[in-house]
């Protein structure tokens, strides 16, 4: 019966397969098994019946295994079939075993001949078999039947790969032996997936059914398309003997008759049979078991490790304890409010590593996307002049004025000033919003209880809400106090003295510029796509990019020593780009504001990056570089028209010159204070204060909004988490116990030696294989006798069985190769006579 102790390895798999079944898992684990592969009617269903010693398949033309089978034989005193799906009740009548297969199958696949990858898990226990794990799988057919689907094959085929292709799948692949091997559906799959043969074993059945005068002697002996695992000749019972009830020990005893009593397989009889097919497999597998088992071991430990915290909450844990509801709204409340402000200040831990949120984004909003909208308020130079000089002249009247006036200044002033109030309305929304998105990232670890969670958000957003009103106030406040009084006597403002002064200088900077060697601070590097490149000269292309106060420039990469082009700030802007339908990138565009070409032929360059948020960076620190935005067509439009009719004389220029250095200086000075108590004031109102909130105030606020044991109800979808972690955390420390219990003194039987396949190569190199004694063969046209002194060929059968070949057998040195015989089943015996010696 095979080594006992390797034995024992096949029942610890088969403990382990229920142990995931038992939670309603896939067993994902690639546990080792033997696949059965074959054509239809190759004779699959014999051979797996053979090994039970019962008729329990069912049987029929055409497809009839739909679904996979897995069939576990285990050694037992008594003999009964058990079914998974049926578990604990057992089948004595081997009739209602086929009876239930064909039920359960048309129960998944319906009975209109289709499939399905669902396997049925039958369990058969009898004194006459050996523990061995199989699944039979449908038989390959090419060409569908009746109501079978047209694609019928492909998908037996898929399914076939779904097994076969596991490196832990063992292939028994059946070749009935009245069919030319090398068509054989089975070998031709088991050798894609198993090119060396290390998993495939071979069965050759129908062996009694061949052509008188013909056999199977050299696929047997492993010289005809040779596996590493080597062949096994089995003869089942035909159809006769099927409808005529023929016992299968009966059976079994023919089998062992005819290979004894057969002229071409005597000599090996004792390594051919369903009997020496059930020691090999058994053996096979649980080499297999034993070479995987570590590797389990450590998958089952790793999923144990992960789950051994929640397992451990989850002990003991009552769904309805009053205590623990109080005691679990407490620790909820507590964590929502310690995630929030980590989200907020920053924390080490939990990092989010795909985009910005929480504090970091509101931080970019403050320092990034709040001066990026200043800037857009402010209005172009011509638009400002023009202002400026109608302010003028409407002080003044109808008289002529000698003097610039003062009352000009400050209505320009009070103008930008309230320009200010949209942008930083604005950033008190995208404030709020993220603050909103923050409340529900942290509300995730609440899902569990479905209406804790719904309370928590709507106190929480409410607050937030209300807290809006109030913070917009007080931005809107901030700006009327800059506006209630004009400070000219501000230190960083320049004064009426210097401003006419630097409009005296304005000319000779510029004149003086182009002499002047400045020094250019980086402002930002980064990668970005160059999106309006033509495909002939190889689309869109991504640069490194570095931009400065007087430059951009782009380079092959970030080591920036292959530079490809730089391109002067002068007279540029930014405009946004539409976003393409079939692109996911995010795109803007720089121009000139001359209507020149930008770079090289074109009037524009596209510039494409990942997100919105890098694209907002980007325009940000050009921003910086003094590259503004575009204004809208209509203001655009506007300012053309009016501005195309408006002249100035000498000393009105000179009086707009001075008001627009006063107007910079001084806006200047309120937005540099506007900038710095945004943040303050957003901070304080709003963010500060919902932090303090949900620390103080939240656990008053769920307690007054109802029903405590209500808010901890646990969702239906946590209680089968719980059980079903509790059950898989069982049933994992159960495997890894069933793993343990594998004794250390096991065998392995060592693996086959490569089989010798040089016989493909031409005729050097070539041996024949030994004769058979009953039936012995001619020496084919290329054979040569052997020397003198050599040792003439054995008489007598040789050691042969299913895993030797001719490489295998012992060879004198001084005896040269052969070529192999050509049909040799078929040729008449050599003549006795042997060669004279010279």
């Amino acid at each position: 019966m095979g080594n006992r102790g390797m034995e024992e390895l096949i029942p610890l798999v088969n403990k382990l397969q229920d142990a995931f079944s038992s939670i309603g898992q896939a067993c994902n684990l690639d546990l080792p098994q033997i696949a059965v592969v074959g054509g239809q009617s190759a004779g699959k269903s014999s051979v797996l019946e053979n090994f039970v010693g019962r008729d329990f398949l069912p049987r029929g033309s055409g497809i009839v295994t739909r679904r996979p089978l897995v069939l576990q034989l285990i050694s037992a005193t008594a003999e009964w079939a058990e079914f998974l799906h049926c578990k604990g009740k057992k089948f004595t009548d081997f009739d209602e075993v086929r009876q239930e297969i064909e039920a359960e199958t048309d129960r998944v696949t319906g009975a209109n001949k289709g499939i399905s990858p669902v396997p049925i898990n039958l369990r058969v226990y009898s004194p006459n078999v050996l523990n061995l794990t199989l699944i039979d799988l449908p038989g390959i057919t090419k060409v569908p039947v009746g109501d079978q689907p047209v694609d019928i094959e492909q998908q037996i085929r898929d399914m076939i790969m779904q097994f076969i292709t596991r490196e832990s799948c063992l292939i028994l692949a059946v070749t009935p032996a009245n069919t030319d091997l090398a068509n054989s559906d089975a070998l031709k799959l088991a050798k894609d997936v198993d090119p060396q043969g290390l998993r495939t074993i071979g069965v050759i059945t129908k062996l009694d059914l061949m052509d008188e005068g013909t056999d199977a002697r050299d696929v047997l002996e492993n010289k005809l398309l040779p596996l590493r695992r080597g062949y096994i000749g089995v003869v089942n019972r035909s159809q006769k003997d099927i409808d005529g009830k023929k016992d299968i020990r009966a059976a079994l005893e023919a089998e062992r008759k005819f290979f004894f009593s057969h002229p071409s397989y005597r000599h090996m009889a004792d390594k051919m049979g369903t009997p020496r097919l059930q020691r090999v497999l058994n053996e096979q597998l649980t080499n297999h078991i034993r070479d995987t088992l570590p590797a389990f071991r450590s998958k089952l430990q790793s999923q144990l490790l992960a789950l051994d915290k929640e397992a451990e909450e989850y002990r003991g844990y009552r769904p309805d304890d009053p205590s623990r509801k109080t005691k679990q709204l407490l620790q909820m409340v507590q964590q929502f409010s310690v995630d929030f402000e980590k989200r907020i200040e920053g924390s080490g831990d939990q990092v989010d590593t795909v985009e910005l949120s929480g504090g970091a984004k509101i931080n970019r909003i403050f320092h990034e996307r709040f001066p990026f909208e200043l800037v857009k308020m402010e209005c172009d130079e011509k638009e400002m002049r023009r202002e400026i000089s109608y302010a003028i002249k409407n002080i003044h009247g109808i008289r002529t004025g000698l003097f610039t006036p003062d009352m000009a200044f400050e209505a320009i002033v009070k103008k930008q000033v309230i320009k200010l109030k949209q942008p930083c309305i604005k950033c008190v929304d995208m404030v709020i919003q993220e603050l909103i998105n923050t409340v529900r990232q942290c509300s995730n670890k609440l899902e569990c209880f479905p209406r804790l969670q719904e309370e928590t958000e709507r106190i929480v957003t409410s607050h937030i809400r209300d807290r809006e009103s109030r913070a917009k106030d007080q931005v809107l406040l901030l700006i009327d106090v800059q506006l209630s009084y004009i400070n000219t006597n501000h230190e960083d403002f320049i004064g009426f003295a210097n401003a006419q002064q630097r409009s005296s200088q304005t000319n000779k900077s510029q004149s003086s510029a182009g002499n002047q060697v400045r020094i250019c601070h980086v402002i930002r590097k980064g990668w970005l796509t160059i999106n309006n490149i033509s495909i002939m000269k190889g689309g869109a292309k991504e640069y490194w990019f570095v931009l400065t106060a007087e430059s951009l420039s782009w380079f092959k990469d970030d080591e920036e020593k292959e530079k490809k082009y730089m391109l002067p700030l002068d007279n540029l802007k930014v405009r946004d780009v539409e976003k393409s339908f079939m692109s996911s990138k995010h795109i803007f565009c720089i121009f000139n504001t001359e209507s020149r070409n930008v770079y090289k032929d074109n009037r524009t360059l596209e510039l494409a990056c990942d997100s919105q948020d890098d694209v907002d960076s980007w325009k940000s620190s050009l921003l910086r570089a003094g590259v503004y935005p575009e204004k809208t067509a209509t203001v655009e439009s506007e300012t053309t028209t009016t501005s195309d009719n408006f002249s100035m004389d000498p000393q009105l220029e000179r009086k707009v010159e001075t008001i627009r250095n006063l107007v910079d200086s001084y806006m200047a000075i309120v937005n540099k204070c506007i900038r710095d108590l945004m943040p303050k004031t957003i901070m304080h109102l709003m963010i500060n204060n919902v932090k303090d909130f949900i620390n103080a105030e939240l656990l008053a606020q769920l307690y007054s909004a109802g029903d405590q044991n209500a808010l901890m109800d646990e969702s239906q979808e946590q209680a089968q988490r719980r059980d079903e972690v509790l059950r898989t955390h069982q049933a994992l420390k159960e495997a890894l116990a069933i793993i343990g219990d594998i004794s250390t003194t096991t065998i392995t039987v060592p693996l086959p030696p490569p089989v010798d396949n040089s016989w493909v190569g031409g005729a050097g190199g070539r041996r024949s294989p030994p004769p058979s004694p009953t039936a012995p063969r001619r020496m084919s046209s290329g054979q040569r006798p052997a020397p003198r002194g050599a040792p003439p060929p054995p008489n007598r059968p040789g050691p042969l069985g299913p895993f030797n070949n001719s490489a295998d057998s012992p060879q004198a040195p001084s005896r040269p190769n052969r070529a192999p015989p050509s049909i040799p089943s078929r040729r008449p015996p050599p003549s006795p006579t042997r060669q004279a010696p010279p």
